[in-house]
């Protein structure tokens, strides 16, 4: 199985998520009228969507170029993090079965691609672009910040720096599902977590935003915590990373209702009007 065909994968089983959740938690009566309002969210949180696109794609290039300046400027804290916590991850490791394997690594990866997204698709829908614009803003300090602590930091995962005690659990039972954690991983950016980062970003948003999808804020919980965990348990992230992802969800959040409610609606869409002549 190639990379397209596990991309394939991941890509059909998140839309059957999209579908139910679209229906449990956003509801028929605002899917049938949602049309006016997608247009108009996009119109004002453009400028925040085109700023996200740019992170993402400097992540991109520090991803491919980083770990050579990493080398050169960056401090290995591999030895640092194992001192401070030891074999923790391994005794979590011991408590290993194999339906604790398969719902940790579902959740690792279907769960997390379906947790990012669709509270960006979810709010979208709503009538208000603050939520929406709380989440781009949150995910740009994220991406942010792990860029700089790519760079600045190097950092090996357990299951690279003590592998006779830490198992590599997610390749073990899924070895497909390392030709795409290749294609957006390497081996020394563990510190901090941005799948505890990001997770939890989500599910801190879930809360400061519940009146608008109260159903939503459970799932992110569990969804974020079991991420979180599953992170240590696959022997992908120390416990320090993920403390450090739950400082950077803080962060996150905190920037992002900082940043207020985001650009003027009618600015911009006078903005759009005034460049396409309509």
């Amino acid at each position: 199985m190639g990379l397209l065909e596990v991309a394939a994968q991941v890509v059909g089983g998140v839309l059957v998520l999209f579908a139910v959740a679209l229906v449990v938690v956003v509801g028929p009566a605002r899917l049938r009228s949602a049309s006016d309002t997608v247009r108009s969210n996009l119109r004002t949180v453009a400028r925040t969507v085109g700023a996200l696109f740019v992170v993402l794609a400097a992540n991109g290039v520090v991803r491919d170029v980083g770990l050579e300046v990493s080398w050169l400027i960056g401090v290995n804290i591999t030895g640092y993090i194992h001192a401070v916590e030891g074999e923790f991850v391994a005794v979590l490791q011991s408590f290993a079965t194999p339906a604790l394997t398969a719902y940790f690594g579902f959740v690792y990866v279907f769960g997390y691609v379906f947790l990012l997204t669709f509270p960006l698709a979810a709010y979208l829908l709503h009538d208000d672009p603050r939520s929406l614009y709380e989440h781009l803003v949150a995910y740009i300090v994220n991406y942010g910040v792990g860029l700089v602590c790519y760079v600045v930091f190097i950092a090996y995962g357990p299951r690279n720096f003590m592998p006779e005690l830490v198992e590599s659990l997610l390749y073990t039972t899924w070895p497909e599902a390392q030709l795409l954690t290749t294609e957006v991983n390497r081996n020394t950016n563990v510190f901090p977590s941005l799948h505890t980062s990001l997770s939890v970003t989500v599910a801190l948003l879930a809360y400061r935003f519940r009146h608008v999808y109260p159903r939503w804020y459970p799932i992110s919980v569990a969804l974020a915590a079991s991420i979180s965990v599953s992170t240590m348990y696959l022997g992908i992230h120390w416990a320090t990373d993920v403390v450090a992802g739950l400082a950077v969800a803080g962060l996150s959040v905190s920037v992002a209702r900082r940043a207020g409610t985001g650009p003027d609606r009618d600015s911009e869409r006078h903005s759009y009007r005034s460049l396409f002549g309509r």
